[in-house]
């Protein structure tokens, strides 16, 4: 099989250059004008960062990979799907504010911001998952679903779950609802908390099963009855009800490449991913670490597993940051992914991916100046 080629500049910048336009030339290298955007709506597949994080990505680049989506006759909007856990993304209204407060305005980035599930997170879609063994279909966000194309933007960094949070993670997790999410984080059943309850009864109206009754104005669920489906924790605006039913790591790697499939099957996509203030945990966290290593570079490519396999190398080939957390956790693996977070196994998400034929971790790096 051939190998899949991604094309990467680093971060270096001669005077009269900038980084901006070196991302506008790596997209066009990396053959993003050969995609047919013509009056077609494109989902920029983003994160807008959790309120205090400042590792996130900032807006100028995605005014740039939209720019040029604009420049090939596209429609482009950024997007992103509400969180499951309590935050500031939980639902649509903080989340847009969230995006605001880090930036993410129409005046900053040229294009709107599209909360893709909906204020409540109950806008979703319905999405089969070829040749999925975890999940048959998949709960998206209604917006990612309804558009042409997809582009993924990604801030490349470590997570604690999964080992690493790339182009993957971002298109699979990153567009679940809150129930999808819901799907990949939990095998169970959702469980009321009766001190959080204050008994609105607007848990019971999404509940197809009826498995939701009342004993003293607390919401109670029958797990009889409960298919898990995870749309009362959606609905419910007192965070009273939650699933402490954690799946495996393995099983999170495996649905969250499910995921991308049914994200990204059927139509174009591409994708970029940003190596710099790799931190050690997720950009929803409300705080960030120190980066683990120096900035790397941007990456872009049309097969998000090869594009994360070549910035999980990346990443591996670099000298850790003495003063980061990689100093106090490092095994001397030679995987700083493995010494950062021991109880993960990034490689799972890779080779399931592939299993699945999302993409291959075979490939050719291009350098672009």
């Amino acid at each position: 099989m051939e190998k899949q080629k991604v094309y990467w500049t680093d971060m270096r910048c001669a005077v009269g250059d900038s980084l901006l336009a070196k991302l506008d030339r790596l997209i066009l290298k990396a053959g993003i004008s050969g995609i047919d955007f013509d009056h077609k709506f494109t989902a920029i597949k983003v994160h807008f960062g959790e309120p205090g994080n400042l590792s996130f990505l900032r807006p100028n680049f995605a005014k740039v990979v939209a720019d040029r989506i604009k420049a090939l006759g596209g429609r482009p909007f950024l997007t992103d799907c509400n969180t499951l856990y309590v935050g500031r993304r939980n639902n649509g209204l903080v989340h847009m504010e969230a995006a605001y407060e880090n930036g993410w305005t129409p005046l900053s980035t040229g294009v709107h911001n599209v909360i893709a599930d909906g204020i409540k997170g109950l806008d979703e879609a319905e999405t089969p998952v070829p040749g999925g063994e975890y999940c048959q279909t998949a709960l998206i966000g209604r917006a990612i679903m309804d558009a042409d194309i997809v582009v993924s933007l990604s801030h490349f960094k470590g997570h604690e779950m999964t080992g690493f949070g790339g182009a993957l993670k971002n298109i699979g997790m990153g567009s679940g609802s809150r129930a999808g999410k819901m799907v990949m984080h939990n095998d169970g059943k959702p469980e009321v908390s009766q001190e959080a309850c204050a008994g609105c009864r607007t848990c019971a109206k999404f509940c197809n099963q009826k498995a939701i009754s009342f004993v003293k104005n607390k919401a109670a669920i029958d797990p009889g009855l409960c298919v898990g489906c995870g749309r009362c924790i959606e609905a419910c605006s007192f965070h009273a009800i939650e699933n402490n039913s954690g799946t495996s790591l393995s099983s999170l790697n495996c649905k969250i490449a499910e995921y991308a499939k049914a994200v990204l099957t059927g139509r174009p996509h591409f994708h970029v991913s940003v190596v710099n203030q790799v931190s050690p945990y997720c950009d929803c966290h409300g705080e960030n670490d120190a980066a683990v290593i120096p900035d790397i570079g941007i990456f872009a490519g049309f097969d998000p597993v090869a594009l994360d396999k070549a910035c999980i190398d990346a990443v591996n080939a670099s000298p850790g940051v003495e003063s980061s957390i990689l100093s106090e956790r490092r095994r001397r693996t030679g995987d700083h992914f493995t010494d950062i977070h021991p109880a993960t196994d990034w490689r799972v998400q890779i080779s399931h991916a592939e299993k699945i034929g999302l993409g291959s971790g075979d490939y050719e790096l291009i350098s672009v100046k």
